[in-house]
This record gives C-alpha cells, sequence and structure tokens, in this order.
C-alpha cells in the first residue's frame, strides 16, 4: 500500500526515469529506503544495473523481498561514504538529515562517482512550502519511520556550489499536488565544461 501510494503521487520517480532511460550506465541509488526507484525503473523497462545503499537495514530487508532481482542489489551502508563505483547516482530526499559538512561530504562524492547526479530535496528559503516540508518531515521522525537524527534542509546554492563546470545543470519544481517545497537537480557531466542553471 505504501510503495503504490508513493508511485501514484510522487513526481520524481517518472521525472527520475526520464533523464536516466537511454543510459546504460549502473545506477547507484543513495539512500533507497524500501527500493521504490529500482522497483518503478523496471516497471518502466529500465535495464542498466541498479544498487541500493540505505543506512536502515529494515528498509532494505523490505527492499530485498520486493524488488531484489539479478541485476539489482541493496545493502546497508552510510550515505557518506565514497563510492566504490562509477555510475548514475541519485540522491532522493538524502541531504537534509545531514549536517552542513556531511553534506559537502556526499555530494562531493556524488561529483567524483557520477556522469549524472540526481538529487531531489526540499530547499530551505524560508517560503511557506519550505515551513511545511520541515513540519512534514519532523512528524515523520517522532512516528519513528525516518531515524534521522537532525534537519538541516539544504538551500539551492549549497547543492549548485558542489558542482564545477565539469557539469550542465537543471533544477525542476516537484511540488506536483502537494504543499512540500521539493526540487529535482539534475547534473550531468559535459565535455564543453559549460554550466547552465
Amino acid at each position: 500500500m505504501y510503495v503504490r501510494g508513493k508511485l501514484a503521487s510522487d513526481p520524481v520517480y517518472d521525472a527520475v526515469y526520464r533523464h536516466l532511460r537511454g543510459s546504460e550506465e549502473p545506477v547507484i541509488d543513495i539512500g533507497c529506503g524500501v527500493g521504490i526507484l529500482a522497483l518503478y525503473l523496471r516497471q518502466r523497462g529500465f535495464k542498466a544495473p541498479i544498487v541500493g545503499i540505505d543506512h536502515d537495514a529494515r528498509k532494505i530487508a523490505i527492499a530485498k523481498r520486493v524488488a531484489a532481482t539479478d541485476d539489482v542489489a541493496f545493502s546497508v551502508g552510510d550515505a557518506r561514504a565514497p563510492i566504490a563505483m562509477r555510475g548514475n547516482v541519485v540522491l532522493l530526499d538524502v541531504l537534509h538529515y545531514f549536517t552542513t559538512e556531511d553534506q559537502e561530504a556526499i555530494l562531493g562524492n556524488a561529483s567524483s562517482a557520477g556522469g549524472m547526479i540526481l538529487i531531489r530535496d526540499g530547499i530551505r528559503d524560508g517560503s511557506l512550502r519550505y515551513r511545511l516540508t520541515y513540519a512534514q518531515e519532523a512528524l515523520a521522525r517522532v512516528g519513528g519511520w525516518l531515524k534521522a537524527e537532525r534537519l538541516n534542509f539544504p538551500t539551492a546554492e549549497r547543492i549548485t556550489g558542489a558542482f564545477d563546470g565539469e557539469f550542465t545543470h537543471e533544477r525542476q519544481p516537484m511540488f506536483c499536488h502537494s504543499p512540500f517545497n521539493n526540487y529535482l537537480f539534475a547534473f550531468k557531466r559535459s565535455s564543453a565544461g559549460m554550466t547552465n542553471a
């Protein structure tokens, strides 16, 4: 029920698929949770290998039951650890659980490993949407579904500033019908070495 609800209501999965389709590079899904992205990509016919990493062993166990196949693997791991392979890196709703220093490490690791990096997160900009996003995440922590020690939503500048001229980038609102302040950032390594906003 939870997975069906997320797929039906959250536009990020289709947006990620549209960026990744046609790529044969492995997908490294950091903070994969219960494996919803991997399940969705396979349902859309995406063929490249997928590796999911999450610190929550409960969610990894669910992912292994729901979405693991021969070319989809899940493991317990730390989002701050260096990425041991190259591929397309996906970080959906991960950064805001970490300190600013840790966010910089995570983004730096993604920049080093990824030909494409897709990041969806709530953005700290003082808006009503941001305040509602913060409140919703705080309630999820109280309820126990999220094992987060803190909430530290990044600014858009913190995210984009982690990527140099090797990458083009674009930013897309992920509001859909929700009140939340979510954006998808797509960084793609460019031989031209130019950055587009």
